[in-house]
């Protein structure tokens, strides 16, 4: 299912894959002057591409790799229009659906693709955009700002106020300060990949970061207390969530507290040499 609407000029398609009938997961695509930012999961490849068909396209951001922003860049490369991504996703996207099973059946087994790196400014054709490193969800994951229209489109910098489960790649401490340097930007509108259009974004973004400075801080002091990391797991996250056995463990609550406490030693480490 796809529905297209437009805020502040940027025309969002929202796909909703629905996984049964009380499970759904929203995914956005966005295009903007010309510019299309991610492009939804190939699963989804029919309603987007057809989408994409209404639009004069010159030529694709992703915002990182994974396959529910890249689904659908294999067509774009097929219609000659250049793709980027941030220099780490490169060989990722030149490889078919190089991630497991679980997740080839739910956003679809994506084609590999050709995309070129991003370098630090692009230009659409009216507008110019800042391309911000933003690694903690994903190594090469980035964000992009327009300062003259004063939006930010953030991937999965956000996707939802509390974290409640995390891939075993993510870094809690790296997205706190990926979140901290987005703050120093000068922008209100937010369009986020997994939950769209934000009118008041950078008090979102504001928000989340408050609950995970909260948490890290909750999280180290039972740590420091002696509690060892699953019982701050059954202490903060009770609920086993279905993901879990899904991914046979590449989601977890545990990725939460293990992130958290490893990034603090690593400070802490730093801080003591």
């Amino acid at each position: 299912m796809l529905k297209s609407y437009k805020h502040e000029g940027v025309i969002c398609a929202e796909g909703n894959l629905l996984k049964n009938s009380k499970i759904s997961r929203k995914i956005f695509s966005f295009i903007i002057d010309g510019l299309v930012i991610d492009t939804g999961p190939y699963s989804m490849s029919s309603a987007f591409t057809q989408f994409y068909q209404s639009y004069f396209v010159d030529q694709v951001v992703l915002t990182h790799s994974h396959e529910d922003h890249s689904g659908n860049a294999s067509w774009f490369a097929k219609q000659q229009i250049p793709i980027f991504c941030h220099r780490l996703g490169i060989e990722i996207c030149s490889e078919e659906a190089p991630y497991p099973l679980y997740r080839q059946k739910t956003w679809g087994a994506r084609k590999a693709f050709p995309a070129y790196p991003l370098s630090q400014k692009v230009s659409s054709r009216q507008l110019d955009w800042e391309v911000i490193e933003t690694p903690g969800h994903a190594d090469d994951h980035v964000a992009l700002f327009c300062r003259n229209k004063g939006i930010m489109f953030t991937g999965d910098l956000y996707v939802q106020p509390h974290t409640k489960i995390a891939m075993d790649t993510e870094s809690i401490p790296e997205i706190i300060q990926s979140i901290k340097k987005l703050l120093t930007y000068d922008f209100e509108a937010m369009f986020c990949s997994h939950s769209g259009y934000f009118p008041h974004g950078k008090e979102q973004l504001q928000a989340k970061l408050n609950y995970l400075e909260d948490l890290s801080g909750e999280i180290m002091q039972l740590y420091l207390e002696g509690k060892s990391v699953l019982e701050i797991q059954q202490l903060l996250f009770p609920k086993h969530y279905q993901m879990i056995a899904l991914s046979n463990g590449e989601w977890d609550t545990l990725h939460i507290v293990t992130s958290i406490i490893n990034g603090n030693q690593e400070k802490f480490k730093k801080s003591s040499v």
